[in-house]
């Protein structure tokens, strides 16, 4: 087990009509914040109204700034930041899913901080300090509520690049169940498969003696599987699976996880270019990824992919040799996310098999990907070509 240092600052504040705590919350940062947020099912629901109704009644002032899209947009940072910086805006409330929140810790990283905000996504600056921020949680995916973690897209690449620096986890995190039961079946599953990718990621690891942590994850990922087959199962209004899978999404990304291991992050990484080319939602980028990346690495090691399988998947490891047990893993994981309504394969994400090439050398620019095993440019073309099978 590596040596870590573990620290989480943000308040998680979770269950039913918590966005009411908005404004209390808010307030003891700032008394002018930046309201951030879609536009879209966050108006259209209310919830926009009811968040602004906690920020008068705790004496807070706003400005507005709506818009974000999935992969969230590198233009409306630099829009935030100039109203942050016009408005001297103190604090940043952001109300959504991942792409919201990732919008509103760019706008606070750029607002404090000299020069091009891009600068730091493309690795040229060190991220010193950033703008406190908040968020409202809609979507159970991304984890960014109480992550580390942040990516953009700049479209004039176009280029989806992420940082990862302490300053930006949120202060506080309201997470409320009910908030995500109005989600599309799509919306629900792609944050499924999201939540799922950050703890895989970390699961797959060299370092030994890392058997909690193992459990941990396994557990975490049965428990998604579970819940996740309730409310596809027609429990869209199930509160219990709906606040297990919210629970899950925080979980999966604030790096409790990965405690005192060195996670892989490759099919992350390899995900952002078809992301980047194709705008495809992140969540179903993965559900396409990542059994491609098992698939190639199971001779790598087989070991540790069967017990994936077993420990995760139910295969019963007496009936199968092990090569045997993580390829039926493989399916039992391409059979799940299809059940939920996702893609596991370039075609039915409509992501054009042409571009493989262009991809794999765009995957490289920082050099070979992943730490579970090394990726250059020609591993990276051969797991897009088993995702385009």
């Amino acid at each position: 087990m590596q040596n870590f240092e573990y620290y989480v600052r943000t308040k998680i504040i979770f269950g039913k009509d918590t966005e009411s705590k908005a404004g209390g919350e808010a307030a003891q940062y700032a008394q002018r914040i930046l309201l951030h947020h879609s536009g879209g099912h966050a108006v259209k629901s209310g919830l926009i109204d009811r968040v602004k109704t906690s920020l008068k009644n705790a004496g807070v002032e706003w400005v507005e700034l709506d818009g974000v899209q999935p992969n969230p947009r590198l233009s409306l940072v630099y829009k935030g930041i100039d109203i942050v910086k016009k408005e001297k805006l103190g604090f940043i409330l952001a109300v959504g899913g991942g792409s919201v929140i990732d919008s509103a810790k760019a706008i606070s990283v750029g607002a404090v901080n000299e020069g091009d905000v891009w600068d730091f996504f493309e690795r040229k600056k060190t991220v010193p300090q950033s703008m406190p921020i908040g968020a409202v949680v809609t979507i159970p995916a991304a984890g960014s509520e109480s992550s580390n973690s942040c990516v953009i897209t700049d479209e004039r690449g176009p280029w989806k690049r992420g940082i990862n620096y302490e300053c930006i986890r949120p202060a506080f995190a309201i997470l409320n169940p009910e908030l995500s039961y109005s989600l599309p079946p799509y919306q629900t599953a792609c944050g499924i498969a999201d939540m799922m990718a950050h703890i895989m990621e970390r699961y797959f690891t060299r370092e030994p003696h890392v058997e909690l942590t193992d459990e941990l994850c396994e557990g975490a990922l049965r428990a998604i599987i579970r819940n996740a087959r309730a409310i596809f199962s027609g429990g869209e209004k199930n509160y219990d699976a709906r606040a297990e899978i919210m629970w899950a999404g925080a979980l999966a990304h604030n790096n409790l996880l990965g405690t005192g291991r060195i996670g892989d992050w490759g099919s992350h990484q390899i995900g952002h270019e078809v992301s980047a080319l194709f705008d495809t939602t992140h969540g179903a980028v993965l559900s396409i990824l990542f059994p491609a990346w098992i698939q190639y690495n199971i001779k790598e090691d087989t070991p540790r992919l069967a017990r994936f399988a077993e420990k995760v998947w139910g295969v019963d490891g007496a009936f199968y040799d092990p090569e045997q047990a993580a390829k039926e893993g493989v399916f039992r994981m391409k059979h799940f996310f299809r059940s939920i309504g996702l893609p596991v394969s370039f075609a039915e994400a409509k992501i054009d098999a042409a571009k493989i090439p262009e991809m794999a050398k765009r995957a490289v620019k920082f050099g070979p990907v992943g730490n579970y095993r090394k990726l250059d440019e020609k591993d990276i073309a051969a797991i897009y070509r088993i995702a385009a099978e």
